[in-house]
């Protein structure tokens, strides 16, 4: 097909890539088992904790988020395990058969596709769970399908009412660095992202954030793992390596990402995305036609996240 001028991508994600991380990446490949890797690899594993608001550790994998979806329940979880997932959207129901194909037995809860995770139904679901059967919470914090937003906050106050041990997975795809979202203050145990939306790079790398929690759980997890083992991932990162070939120019691209959000601020950014969903939200009523999930808006951001830090659509 002839383009007769740049390509602009106009679907969900993955989204434009800013020219500034374009050209970060368009380098030559270096040794990744060399000095000046080592610098590379530091610098974005250290700065990649400033987005997910945490001060423990963030690993990465060349792989899209489904591959951070299968490292948060293989390092955490064991054949058998019960979790409670909500549905919110497409995406909570491929996080189901993942789940499912690893014999995960899945307490979906049923929703409508217009509303976030209900707080008070967790709540009730962990008090009847005396036993504590249930080994985990998994919630998508924004529904690409969508654009519904669950209240994270919300969701940690259930479990902690029920005082259940149960851990809390998260999925940030397409709302990390897009929407405000903070694993430690939250009490997220792990939390799941990509690197192709708010990110503003190509789809190909993955992140798992990490509780000290969630690292306990490990211990005891019996689902197999290898590529995906956060132990045998967390050794050399701390010496800014990885444990197989890295990314090499994504981290490139990441590098500069992330010094394009520190330029603008988080929440400068985000308070540009309120804006542009907000001037959304008005145009679809001025057509006359109706929005999918208008809530609140610390409850259901619809079309929130709908803009990259670069202005671009992200979600």
């Amino acid at each position: 097909m002839l383009h007769t001028g740049r390509h602009f991508l106009q679907i969900p994600g993955p989204t434009n890539v800013p020219d500034r991380v374009l050209r970060a990446m368009d380098a030559p490949v270096i040794d990744h088992r060399s000095a000046e890797f080592a610098e590379l690899g530091k610098e974005v594993l250290e700065g990649i904790r400033g987005v997910f608001k945490t001060a423990g550790a963030v690993v990465m994998y060349p792989a899209s988020g489904t591959g951070a979806w299968e490292a948060a329940l293989v390092n955490t979880l064991s054949p058998g395990d019960r979790v409670v997932l909500f549905e919110t959207g497409h995406f909570s129901s491929l996080w189901r058969g993942v789940a499912e194909k690893f014999g995960i037995q899945v307490d979906y809860v049923p929703g409508n596709w217009r509303r976030g995770a209900n707080a008070a139904e967790l709540e009730s679901r962990l008090a009847a769970d005396r036993n504590h059967t249930i080994k985990a919470v998994l919630v998508v914090h924004n529904e690409t399908s969508t654009g519904v937003t669950s209240r994270i906050p919300e969701v940690r106050r259930g479990i902690d009412a029920a005082h259940h041990p149960a851990l809390l997975l998260v999925d940030t795809i397409s709302s990390l660095a897009s929407i405000d979202y903070r694993h430690d203050e939250w009490g997220v145990d792990v939390t799941i992202a990509g690197s192709q939306k708010g990110l503003m790079l190509p789809p190909g790398m993955s992140f798992n954030a990490i509780s000290e929690k969630a690292l306990r759980a490990t211990e005891s997890a019996r689902l197999p793992r290898s590529y995906w083992d956060w132990q045998e991932m967390l050794k050399p990162n701390r010496s800014g390596f990885f444990p197989y070939t890295p990314p090499t120019n994504l981290l490139y691209g990441l590098r500069e990402a992330l010094k394009m959000m520190r330029e603008e601020g988080l929440e400068n950014i985000f308070r540009r995305h309120d804006r542009h969903a907000e001037a959304t939200r008005a145009a679809v009523r001025a057509w006359g036609l109706g929005i999918v999930c208008e809530e609140p808006r610390e409850y259901s951001s619809s079309l929130t996240a709908v803009f990259t830090p670069q202005g671009h659509d992200a979600d």
